[in-house]
């Protein structure tokens, strides 16, 4: 039985750094926990292997204060040097079957998708969790697939793994996101760039609770 079976994936916070503007970044990424982040992923595209190990240190220290997994970005041999709770990978990296393999059952694994044939595909090479996107403009990525958000219903509609939306999701569209059915939204630059990460993350996280229960 895997360690991480029930996960609440309802706010998937991926960080960017770039969008916080010089402000400390292990402070705003406990403002979005106390806000209700559910989950982190640590996503370091424009840093060297020892800073990304380092500041993978301090961030799993975070999330164990606050018991919320840790999922890496991309990097299977950061996730393990660091025991994160997973790793997330997207079309172009390894393969999630490889993944698998390397970080063993018990280890949260994600995949990017964009339709079905790569939903099913993450499935059969032991995803956990899927995320499909990007939904809407993202400005924390430039190489996105667009999805819209019936291509999202019936991807949710046609596997058995918990979805999670990507891509420019923010306060005034996440409840379309979370009524499609999905299990939680993935979101940036909607939190790390506001004034008041917390309140941000609140109103976002309630926002998205109440989509739950509408649905029901």
């Amino acid at each position: 039985m895997k360690s991480y079976e029930n996960i609440n994936y309802k706010l998937y916070l991926v960080t960017d750094r770039d969008v916080l503007n010089g402000r400390d970044f292990l402070k705003s990424l406990e403002q979005g926990i106390l806000g209700g982040v559910s989950v982190v992923q640590l996503r370091e595209k424009n840093t060297n292997s020892l800073e990304f190990y380092n500041l993978a240190i301090e961030v799993k220290k975070l999330t164990e204060k606050y018991n919320i997994p840790l999922i890496i970005n991309d990097r299977v041999d950061i996730a393990l040097a660091v025991d994160a709770d997973g790793v997330h990978v997207g079309q172009t990296d390894l393969p999630a079957n490889i993944v698998r393999k390397i970080i063993g059952k018990n280890k949260i694994l994600g995949v990017s998708t964009a339709n079905l044939e790569e939903a099913k595909k993450a499935v059969d090479n032991g995803a956990d969790y899927i995320g499909v996107g990007a939904l809407f403009p993202t400005v924390t990525k430039t190489n996105t697939r667009k999805v819209n958000l019936d291509q999202l219903k019936y991807i949710k509609e046609n596997t058995n793994i918990p979805i999670v939306g990507i891509g420019g999701i923010n306060e005034i569209n996440v409840r379309s996101v979370i009524e499609t059915g999905v299990d939680g939204a993935a979101i940036a630059s909607a939190i790390l760039s506001k004034t008041n990460i917390k309140e941000t993350a609140e109103s976002l996280y309630n926002e998205i609770q109440l989509s739950f229960k509408n649905r029901r």
